[in-house]
């Protein structure tokens, strides 16, 4: 694909004023680059073409919001990465009510809260290729043959992929939030 720019400062400024046809032409500028960014940030294709979408939307409804004109790219990627981010923590929230029985104490929920915020940070420091796989594995259950096909690797590289994953997640997770190594939390 060819190095397609950014909308220039001219279109950003317009949009920014309210001008209808500006900010239809910027939308419609940034979509390869907003696409692009979640393709690289997201776990599957299908998150990745509805982070897209979220991002354009906020793009279209908040553009006024944006200070600088070129703040954009890293505007959107902010945007694409909370969304990115915000779904793979849903599917990490769990697979449905507990039962009746079961009523959790206000400390043992808000530790589970926090494990999974701890989870949700490792698995979106890892390097691109190593979360797609581990979030198609082990959060949504693929199959490790529709996971290396889709991402389309071969098995091994993809078993590869997955075992360095989930050594860093375990490696991350072992150390303590209070350990300065640790470096959770850092935005």
């Amino acid at each position: 694909m060819a190095d397609v720019k950014w909308p220039g400062e001219r279109l950003i400024a317009a949009a920014r004023d309210g001008d209808a046809e500006a900010t239809a032409a910027l939308v419609s500028g940034s979509h390869p680059h907003v696409q692009r960014f979640a393709y690289s940030l997201c776990a599957s294709p299908q998150d990745a073409e509805d982070a897209a979408q979220e991002a354009l939307i906020i793009l279209y409804r908040k553009i006024g919001m944006l200070r600088a004109s070129g703040a954009l790219a890293s505007w959107m990627f902010r945007i694409v990465r909370n969304e990115c981010l915000r779904r793979s923590k849903s599917l990490l929230r769990g697979h449905g009510p507990l039962p009746d029985t079961v009523v959790p104490s206000f400390e043992d929920d808000v530790l589970r809260r926090l494990e999974a915020d701890r989870v949700a940070e490792a698995i979106a420091a890892l390097p691109a290729d190593q979360r797609r796989v581990l979030i198609m594995r082990d959060i949504q259950g693929y199959s490790g043959r529709t996971t290396a096909d889709t991402l389309g690797l071969s098995t091994a590289a993809m078993k590869s992929r997955l075992h360095r994953a989930r050594a860093t997640v375990r490696e991350t997770l072992r150390r303590s939030p209070l350990d300065p190594a640790w470096g959770g939390g850092h935005d």
